[in-house]
């Protein structure tokens, strides 16, 4: 099991603003044409980012607990418990996502965000 302590760069100073529930932070660590794809929506470049921050991170006091870190091919795969004030219709008590983040001059260029089932 990996810990925050395993996240580094901009992957950490990400997770570190989503916890702070601070919307500049949490925008700032995006390039201005990275992609957000969160329950299967896309959101395009930090003006679209931001709004996506504002209303469903900060605004739902979204917190990140990280579980677990894999480093693959380039890309960081975050695998953590969330928590905050949205809409928890049919999902289960403890709700883990796995977050697929590519980065690229220091900045994340990709983040997919999806709630995994087990394989077989």
């Amino acid at each position: 099991m990996s810990t925050t302590a395993d996240l580094h760069g901009i992957v950490a100073e990400h997770v570190a603003a989503v916890n702070a529930q601070d919307e500049d932070a949490i925008v700032a660590t995006f390039a201005d044409d990275a992609l957000v794809n969160d329950a299967h929506r896309e959101f395009w470049g930090t003006d679209a980012i931001r709004r996506w921050v504002a209303k469903e991170m900060v605004g739902d006091k979204i917190t990140l607990e990280v579980i677990e870190v894999i480093e693959r091919y380039g890309e960081t795969i975050v695998r953590g418990r969330y928590d905050g004030e949205f809409d928890k219709t049919n999902l289960p008590e403890e709700v883990i996502l796995t977050n697929y983040l590519t980065v690229r001059d220091g900045k994340i260029v990709s983040l997919i965000v999806i709630r995994n089932t087990p394989g077989y």
